[in-house]
């Protein structure tokens, strides 16, 4: 149970490093990008789960 317990420790943690870089990429203020970056940190799967469903978009090149 424990090894489960860790990938998806891992899983979360890679899941969070990329909302983090897509809302540093993204075309919205700096406040909100502090905002959102915050929160990602905070509450790391709930405020992954209010990104995918509520954030900012990065911008296409």
């Amino acid at each position: 149970m424990l090894e489960i317990t860790g990938l998806g420790g891992l899983i979360l943690l890679a899941l969070d490093i990329w909302a983090i870089v897509s809302v540093v990429g993204s075309a919205t203020t700096t406040g909100k990008k502090v905002l959102w970056v915050l929160l990602i940190l905070i509450l790391p799967l709930l405020g992954f789960i209010i990104w995918l469903i509520a954030g900012p978009r990065p911008l296409r090149a």
